[in-house]
């Protein structure tokens, strides 16, 4: 299994971060999904129905039901901090995959964590 730090390897690997502003939305729940984005720098709030369930910093990843079937974003994201975001869209997404075969394990993994952890939350 990859480590957090190899998993952020891929996307600080990845061209022209995106950077975001304490309270700035990067996507909100019931938006179309297109990317995944892992922490480069900073902290990021997750939250349901306006309440904050998670927050994210440095190393991890998140808003990866984008490129795994889930149409629509399940939660909403709000840099805490400032921040500083890799993405991968679904074809730097199948890329990286295909180049990191246990990067796709690594994603699955986080995904079903952070479902299992809002599902306990709500």
């Amino acid at each position: 299994m990859l480590s957090a730090v190899q998993t952020i390897s891929i996307f600080q690997k990845q061209p022209e971060p995106k950077v975001f502003t304490p309270n700035q939305v990067i996507f909100a729940e019931g938006q179309v999904g297109d990317a995944m984005y892992g922490v480069l720098e900073g902290e990021v709030n997750i939250s349901v129905n306006g309440k904050v369930t998670e927050t994210i910093t440095g190393g991890d990843i998140f808003g990866t039901g984008a490129l795994v079937g889930i149409t629509n974003r399940t939660y909403t994201a709000t840099a805490k901090t400032d921040c500083k975001l890799a993405f991968l869209d679904e074809q730097r997404f199948l890329f990286a995959v295909q180049e990191t075969p246990m990067f796709a394990l690594a994603v699955m993994r986080s995904y079903s964590q952070r479902l299992s952890r809002l599902e306990h939350q709500l």
